[in-house]
């Protein structure tokens, strides 16, 4: 299984390698420096700006806590590893796409099999989409390989990983370290995108929630209430700790870029002062679920407010217009419900039909064998909060904000676990029996 992963690996990489070619050739032959500009013009910037020791901020007036460092910060190495050389920038980004292949893989052995992580990292390796992604200038992929790393910590966490021929069950002083580690991760990937925040606190409530159930349905019923307290009470405890160790890791790691912004902004920001134009975009009586941020410059908030005085204007104005119009809240909320789970591309660009079918020819059958490995997980909600987790909870998220594929594609990667999942069980219902064992779940 070592030497077939190996192989995935070295897969993933050429394919993503040919992609930055081949996109690096694109562009330059439209004169241009992104396949997708916007964004990227910004990133870039901002990574230019920390390579050459220059402040961190962009546009003017100046937006000092727009966007998290994280990604700027892995453009500024590559900057200053080949200068503002873009084919640099794209193959480091194809080797951090492949090391997003390669925490699937963990994942997928951690929450049911090697042969389940190796399926699941094989489809990552080849999909089109996540291939071609992985070398533009956008945080998709280095947050996927982030996020991924995250749940796979918070899955070794939770005890998975401890079957027989497995990892060993960790003890108690482990089990902390594992804790903090999945904090430090989880936090590291909200430097990349600070949507993410959300999502460990609600691990540790379900971790909590779990022990609390099998507290009360695995006690000795010979036991009295009060000796079975006793015997529960350490466990729910120890769990109690190690949740708050979460918590204060992902803190203490976002804490130097929230000082940081106390500094520049006058103001504690954990994560940025975007949020209000971006909830506004998705909530409003222009919004219609795509983004359009002309508003922004139109109203020119910044010529007569501070960055933080915008960000939560904007956040009362969205919060205000879906209180007056819970109606048309909803159709937005339908509207970028179905952009962010559309199975062919959003963005104008990329509509012709060899794209739109490209895409759709891979899209449905990985959403088809993920929900039948749901079906086939429903018994162990942590296995669906690891796997099918991640997409809903961004799912929920960009209902409020704007809906795309491109906030989707993330969270795919440890959606893949249960379509490898629902591949696996049909491809062992049509194989001998004595040839192959299907995936435990």
């Amino acid at each position: 299984m070592k030497q077939a992963i190996v192989w995935v690996l070295l897969l993933a990489l050429g394919l993503r390698v040919s992609a930055a070619l081949a996109v690096q050739s694109d562009v330059e032959q439209r004169n241009r420096s992104f396949l997708i500009e916007g964004d990227a013009n910004g990133y870039w910037e901002l990574g230019r700006r920390l390579a050459n020791g220059e402040a961190y901020e962009i546009y003017t007036p100046p937006r000092r806590a727009m966007r998290m460092p994280g990604f700027p910060g892995l453009l500024a190495l590559s900057i200053k590893l080949a200068g503002e050389n873009l084919l640099f920038c794209r193959i480091l980004l194809a080797a951090i796409g492949t090391l997003g292949c390669g925490m699937l893989y963990w994942l997928g052995s951690l929450l049911i099999d090697q042969r389940t992580g190796l399926v699941a990292a094989s489809v990552a390796a080849v999909s089109p989409v996540l291939v071609g992604f992985s070398v533009l200038v956008l945080t998709e992929t280095a947050f996927a390989a982030s996020l991924t790393a995250s749940v796979g910590l918070f899955a070794r966490w939770l005890g998975f990983g401890t079957t027989p021929g497995g990892l060993e069950e960790p003890s108690a002083k482990k089990r902390v370290w594992l804790a903090a580690l999945g904090g430090v991760a989880a936090g590291i990937a909200c430097y990349v995108r600070p949507s993410w925040l959300l999502f460990a606190p609600a691990v540790c409530v379900f971790a909590v929630g779990r022990t609390l159930w099998k507290g009360r349905s695995t006690g000795d019923k010979e036991l009295s209430e009060t000796q079975t307290r006793k015997v529960k009470n350490p466990d729910l405890r120890l769990r109690l700790i190690e949740s708050a160790v979460v918590l204060l890791a992902l803190f203490a790691t976002l804490l130097p870029w929230a000082i940081r912004n106390q500094s520049a902004t006058g103001h504690f920001v954990l994560t940025t002062l975007w949020v209000g134009p971006s909830l506004y975009d998705g909530l409003s009586e222009t919004a219609t679920g795509e983004s359009d941020m002309t508003f922004f410059d139109q109203e020119n908030l910044l010529g007569s407010m501070s960055e933080y005085e915008m960000d939560h204007e904007y956040r009362r104005r969205a919060w205000a217009f879906a209180g007056e119009n819970p109606g048309r809240a909803f159709e937005l909320a339908k509207v970028k419900f179905g952009r962010f789970w559309s199975p062919w591309p959003n963005a104008r660009q990329f509509q012709s039909w060899w794209q739109m079918a490209g895409m759709a020819t891979v899209s449905i059958p990985t959403f088809a064998l993920a929900a039948y490995g749901s079906w086939l997980s429903r018994g162990n909600l942590a296995v669906l909060l690891l796997t099918l987790g991640p997409v809903i909870y961004f799912s929920a998220i960009h209902s409020l904000f704007i809906g795309s594929v491109r906030y989707r594609l993330p969270a795919e990667y440890p959606l893949l676990v249960l379509t490898a999942v629902g591949g696996l069980t049909l491809w062992d219902r049509f194989q001998p029996k004595q040839d192959s064992e299907p995936a435990r779940v």
